[in-house]
């Protein structure tokens, strides 16, 4: 396939979902994502691909993105699968590795994040934030990245916050709000900071 044709389809995918972001992005030869097909990102969605390689995003058919993706300079593979929902002002941050789902909804105002974004030491901190000033993201940093996984028709309550190396089993719900920093088991509902565990879906509500 030619490098004009590829072009076209890409601009076609981000027409249909009204990306000029992605657009323009992908005309300055700046690395996005990976659309499988029916995949749609809304207007409001942004792609930051700081690693420079757009397969390191994927989202997969018919999932809708209307949040932030981004993956760190020196790492990061963010995984969407199909008919996913990505809400508006949610945010997908990966120096690792971010794995999710089948029919996985995530609401609005999420934050996943598999890295702390920042060294604890004030030093280093003052030199990341100096380099992603002038140069961009780092390319050798350490952020204590863990894999997150989330599993398959797992669902994710608005402002709840999901933090590294955190799985969220199958048919898992987040509550709204809630910060989970221990895995979630299959089929639970986990609410509250730390978020513990409400109680299991009875079987005719799986």
């Amino acid at each position: 396939m030619s490098s004009l044709s590829t072009l076209v389809r890409w601009c076609v995918h981000a027409i249909d979902g009204f990306n000029l972001h992605y657009i323009v992005q992908r005309l300055i030869g700046r690395a996005t994502c990976r659309l499988d097909r029916g995949a749609f990102l809304a207007h409001s969605a942004r792609i930051r691909n700081a690693l420079g390689d757009s397969e390191k995003i994927v989202i997969g058919s018919h999932s809708h993105v209307r949040g932030e993706l981004m993956i760190l300079g020196h790492g990061g593979q963010i995984n969407i699968g199909e008919w996913c929902y990505v809400g508006v002002g949610t945010r997908i941050w990966s120096g690792a590795s971010i794995d999710i789902g089948n029919r996985v909804l995530i609401s609005h105002s999420v934050n996943i994040f598999d890295n702390l974004s920042h060294p604890i030491r004030a030093s280093e901190r003052h030199e990341q934030a100096k380099e992603i000033f002038s140069t961009g993201h780092p390319r050798q940093l350490s952020l204590d990245d863990r894999p997150i996984k989330i599993c398959d028709d797992a669902w994710i309550g608005a402002c709840a916050m999901v933090m590294r190396g955190v799985t969220i089993g199958e048919g898992g719900i987040v509550a709204a709000g809630a910060v989970v920093t221990k895995d979630v088991p299959a089929y639970s509902i986990v609410a509250g900071n730390p978020a513990t565990i409400v109680r299991e879906l009875s079987p005719d509500e799986r």
